[in-house]
């Protein structure tokens, strides 16, 4: 299991274990975090479980695909560290992984 911290917009945070091989964003939908979506369900074509990584973990994550870097172009206040959390797959070496809500998603 991974620890992974979610921040909500409100400053909640959720600190919960992800199992590895579950995305960050299933990891949040099975445990109703407040703002992450995930309409598609992890298909990246929808861009509702947009996420800020945090910067200590931008290098730990891997790259974005094509696909998800035009889709975060479409996403209200994207920053460079906004990543779509269907395509972080959760392994032990994420443990302590923080990310957090935007205010709104698309």
């Amino acid at each position: 299991m991974a620890k992974i911290t979610y921040i909500e917009f409100s400053g909640a945070e959720n600190l919960l274990d992800i199992a590895p091989g579950t995305s960050v964003m299933q990891g949040a939908v099975n445990n109703s975090v407040r703002g992450i979506i995930g309409d598609c369900g992890g298909a990246c074509s929808c861009a509702t479980c947009h996420v800020y990584v945090d910067p200590a973990w931008l290098d730990k994550v891997g790259a974005k695909s094509a696909t998800e870097a035009a889709l975060l172009e479409e996403v209200c206040e994207a920053q460079s560290n906004s990543r779509l959390s269907c395509q972080i797959k959760v392994t032990e070496e994420l443990n302590g992984l923080v990310v957090r809500l935007p205010e709104k998603q698309v």
